[in-house]
């Protein structure tokens, strides 16, 4: 079923034209001036027939107005004029049909809104299967039932469908990460831009450049224009790892950014509006920081919208097994190897251990164990730790 206007000012044509479209159970409303069209535009119609002579506007520049609001509106107009000019006209300016008036009127509108109509049943089918694509991978990287866990997805439930910003703490190799991907994949920015920038792997002086972009000549190396990552991230979600790194007087630039919505590239005055959404990561303590001297109060205060913290590995009790696992699957299945399992004795010793490394340590650990092992299982012996 279409939601469908009819705009059409004789009253009685339009009364026929619903009638004889009405066996399709199409949702039909109808407007005897453009006007009325142009104010009702919010409903979101998917298909428009307009009568070419309408009172105040004619078709064509109804039709402009149709798609400039929403240009995948399916517009048919509705004409007792057969001049070439205007059906060439009407079909450059977006036209999905163009009928005439005249005894064939009404079987004509049928077919082509009855195709156009499949256009849209296929559109939405599209749309709905895009939809249950993202739903299906729900949190599929975060692996793990422990409760611990648990109560981390819950969080991330609660804030995934706005704006507000979140800081996500924990040690290193918890899958802070993996928390922002599963906030920005499903809230409504899933199909923008999800940006990641790790700020104690950037160098001191390029970061600024890195996150803010540059104009050609503005320093020695900046030989073209370059966008920043903010910029990269308009209308997406923007994803600061080790926010604790970052220096003082990038805090303050960083406050503003956060504060107006808006950069200004360096060497440029033009200021630039942005909507993003900004998720945050640190391994450390920013209270602590705060207090020492090396985090803004303010910025700290600006980016705990939402805090999500992250808890070790060895607090997940068997999700380290089930984590295990699925590395070792992953693994055998990129190699083209054999499936390698773990025995009692090593899942036993492997919930004992502390895993300082948290699941990035479980991972390296779990592929190298994989190559080392005999007869395709996983001993003790096999499992080779390298302590920072």
């Amino acid at each position: 079923m279409a939601k469908l206007f009819i705009i059409e000012d004789d009253v009685m044509v339009a009364t026929l034209m619903k009638q004889s479209l009405a066996k399709y159970d199409h949702d039909i409303t109808h407007f005897t001036t453009a006007e009325e069209c142009i104010k009702n535009l919010h409903l979101n119609p998917d298909i428009i027939t307009v009568d070419y002579n309408l009172p105040g506007m004619n078709g064509i520049e109804l039709m402009s107005r149709i798609k400039s609001y929403n240009s995948a509106i399916m517009v048919v107009l509705v004409s007792g004029q057969e001049t070439l000019d205007v059906v060439v006209e009407s079909y450059k300016g977006g036209a999905s049909e163009y009928i005439i008036k005249n005894d064939n009127l009404f079987v004509n509108l049928e077919n082509s809104i009855k195709n156009l109509s499949m256009n849209v049943v296929l559109k939405k089918e599209v749309e709905f299967l895009k939809d249950q694509i993202i739903d299906r991978h729900k949190y599929s990287n975060i692996l793990g039932n422990s409760n611990p866990v648990l109560r981390v997805l819950k969080l991330i439930q609660k804030v995934e469908k706005n704006n507000i910003m979140v800081l996500v703490t924990g040690q290193s190799g918890t899958g802070k990460e993996l928390v922002a991907k599963a906030l920005h994949y499903n809230s409504p920015r899933s199909r923008k831009a999800f940006v990641t920038v790790n700020m104690g792997a950037i160098p001191e002086d390029l970061i600024e450049s890195e996150l803010f972009g540059h104009e050609k000549g503005a320093f020695t190396d900046a030989r073209e224009r370059r966008i920043g990552k903010f910029e990269e991230a308009n209308d997406g979600t923007i994803f600061l790892d080790e926010i604790g790194e970052m220096n003082l007087h990038l805090q303050t630039k960083l406050l503003r950014v956060l504060q107006e919505k808006e950069i200004t590239r360096i060497g440029s005055n033009k200021i630039i509006k942005l909507d993003f959404r900004m998720i945050a990561a640190t391994n450390r303590n920013l209270a602590v920081e705060v207090k020492e001297g090396r985090f803004r109060e303010d910025l700290f205060y600006r980016i705990q919208g939402f805090l999500i913290h992250l808890p070790t590995l060895k607090e997940r009790g068997d999700d380290v097994i089930l984590l295990a696992k699925s590395f070792l699957t992953e693994f055998c299945k990129n190699n083209k190897s054999e499936q390698v399992h773990l025995s009692k004795e090593t899942s036993k010793f492997m919930l004992e251990y502390a895993w300082p490394g948290n699941i990035r340590e479980l991972k390296a650990v779990m592929e190298r164990a994989a190559l080392l092992c005999e007869n395709n299982t996983i001993q003790i012996d096999d499992l080779m730790f390298i302590q920072a």
